[in-house]
């Protein structure tokens, strides 16, 4: 298994229990698949560089995994088929 790090944006537009329940679904969403998740944060609510589907601020959330690619792209596809979320990125850490 191999170390991953996932920073996805969720509307602010939304009520702050929708915007939790959006960030926990992805959560559980990684466990289900079998990824072991090692740290998960919410940076906040930030101001976007730029408009994303006509949002100019979102909540920030950062996760760190362990998982296998087949886990990462299931969950890369799950998290791109859901609405609330503007925009995520999936790193794979060096090994040290």
């Amino acid at each position: 298994m191999n170390k991953y790090e996932m920073m996805f944006i969720v509307k602010a537009t939304m009520e702050a229990e929708q915007v939790k329940a959006t960030a926990e679904n992805v959560k559980k969403n990684a466990e289900a698949e079998g990824a072991k998740v090692a740290e998960y944060k919410e940076l906040g609510e930030k101001k976007l560089a730029y408009p994303i589907k006509k949002e100019l601020n979102g909540y920030y959330f950062v996760m760190e995994m362990e998982a296998n690619k087949d886990i990462i792209a299931e969950l890369d596809r799950k998290t791109a088929l859901d609405e609330n979320i503007l925009r995520h990125l999936i790193v794979k850490l060096d090994e040290e």
